[in-house]
């Protein structure tokens, strides 16, 4: 397999695992955009200058695609530069232990839930101690480092509030790890019993059983993680490490053959990066499970950032930050943003003349 595109090759070579009736269609529908991307079956637009002619097949926009996901990236980010106030931000990682990783595993229903219960514990903590809504992002995910299932939460609060009942912005708003750990937890947990109680969750424990499991990791203490504030342009280029991203980055495979797929894995434990080695039915099992079901976000937006009153917030929090509310910027055209993202003119040939656009050709039916 060549080195140059290797989840596509991987996906290619696997139809035989994930190309059949049982998968999720979610993971069927992505894999085929991804093996289909920037080939003749989604059809391409054609340039030509007085020497060359270039043909430049059209992308397939997927999440799980690595070189769409990346400008997806590029593109979000450009957008909420223009879009958030100047302002300190905390990063928040709200995670789980890993008894209870496989229940959201096998209940994936579950997860859309999870972004709403981290945004409601960061909330009600600045509501309680500083009586203000503030910004909040929330980015899910469920991907650990060698591709098990680990859903847990990034999130991003403002460092101000805004009062409605007084019309003013807080103070400096800190976020204690010990109590928003303890609040997640109980949200967690309460969630999952009553879920339990209405028959929604599916499991190979017996009702008493799981009852057991959940009072014993309430109990325990949960690891979450609370950053220093950050600026907004910090925080932006940490997330952009998760916006619309495949949960591996093609640079960290080392090896790909017939039989196996390997790629570098950072060891917390040991400090030092190891080698982590799958069969292919392996991998793309692990990889099929990180595929996000129809309508799921990979960004939630709450509090003064919610859909339903962002319009309204917005214009009050930058008119008392004494802050100008930015344009958002126009939409880059392709080869603007490749330039500016490569630094190269895609519509210049290799005799310095410009291209132009010739004719668009039609997708061509390609049967997986």
């Amino acid at each position: 397999m060549s080195r140059a595109q290797p989840i596509k090759d991987i996906l290619r070579s696997t139809l035989q695992y994930w190309n059949k009736p049982d998968t999720r269609p979610a993971v069927r529908e992505n894999f085929k955009k991804v093996i289909r991307c920037r080939t003749e079956a989604l059809g391409a637009e054609v340039y030509v200058s007085e020497d060359e002619e270039k043909t430049v097949f059209h992308t397939c926009k997927s999440r799980a695609c690595p070189s769409c996901g990346y400008r997806a990236t590029q593109l979000w980010q450009r957008d909420q530069w223009a879009d958030l106030p100047d302002i300190p931000y905390a990063g928040i990682v709200l995670t789980m232990p890993d008894a209870l990783w496989q229940i959201f595993r096998k209940n994936r229903h579950l997860l859309h839930d999870l972004p709403v219960l981290g945004a409601a514990v960061i909330q009600q903590w600045a509501k309680v101690q500083y009586g203000a809504r503030v910004l909040i992002m929330v980015f899910p995910h469920t991907f650990g480092r060698r591709l098990n299932f680990n859903p847990h939460l990034h999130l991003m609060a403002s460092s101000v509030g805004l009062s409605d009942s007084e019309g003013r912005v807080t103070e400096e708003v800190h976020f204690d790890k010990t109590a928003l750990m303890r609040m997640w937890r109980y949200a967690v947990i309460t969630y999952l019993r009553a879920a339990l109680m209405k028959g929604l969750l599916r499991s190979e424990l017996t009702r008493g059983e799981t009852r057991s499991l959940l009072r014993s990791q309430y109990e325990r203490w949960w690891n979450i993680h609370v950053a220093r504030l950050v600026s907004k342009g910090h925080f932006l280029r940490y997330a952009g490490r998760y916006v619309r991203r495949p949960p591996i980055a093609q640079h960290r495979f080392t090896a790909v053959t017939e039989q196996h797929v390997e790629f570098l894995t950072k060891d917390l434990k040991e400090k030092r990066v190891v080698q982590t080695r799958y069969s292919l039915s392996e991998f793309v099992e692990k990889l099929a499970e990180h595929v996000p079901d129809h309508y799921r976000h990979a960004i939630r937006y709450f509090g003064l950032w919610a859909p339903r009153s962002k319009g309204q917030a917005a214009a009050a929090l930058f008119l008392l930050l004494g802050q100008e509310r930015r344009h958002r910027p126009r939409r880059l055209k392709w080869a603007d943003s490749i330039r500016k993202s490569f630094g190269t003119d895609p519509l210049i040939d290799r005799h310095g003349h410009r291209m132009r656009w010739c004719r668009r050709l039609k997708p061509i039916n390609a049967a997986l």
